[in-house]
């Protein structure tokens, strides 16, 4: 009966994923990713060189979207993701390049299997959003 009155509050995604260090390696891993994966090849040339400042706002944003600190709107204001996308043409193609850096960085950082899939199922809705084209 006592421990239903203690419970922890749940754990966020930023929480469960490691936090600062864990969604820093998220961030990193997709860019490796797509820095390297063949597949990517035509997203990865969207994307201004070197991607060391891209790398640092993408972390900044995903600690926010996954419940931690608002580093990405504390510095550059509210993301706008979709105005912020649109001089760029993001088709259905993109969508899936950018989904599969994805989904492989979560396979690869995220180990508990309940957080993955909790993270998968709303960027997969995000990255569809982005669609312009």
């Amino acid at each position: 009966m006592l421990d239903k009155l203690f419970k922890k509050k749940p754990k966020s995604a930023y929480e469960a994923i490691g936090g600062e260090q864990g969604t820093q390696k998220l961030a990193n891993t997709f860019y490796d990713i797509m820095e390297t994966d063949e597949f990517a090849a035509e997203l990865l040339a969207l994307h201004p060189k070197p991607m060391d400042s891209i790398r640092q706002k993408f972390f900044e944003y995903l600690s926010g979207w996954l419940g931690g600190p608002p580093l990405y709107e504390a510095q550059y204001g509210h993301p706008r993701l979709r105005a912020r996308h649109l001089p760029f043409e993001v088709s259905d193609n993109m969508v899936e390049q950018w989904l599969y850096c994805m989904n492989k960085a979560l396979n690869e950082v995220v180990e508990d299997d309940n957080a993955r899939e909790a993270i998968r199922q709303p960027i997969t809705q995000l990255a569809r959003h982005m669609k312009n084209s």
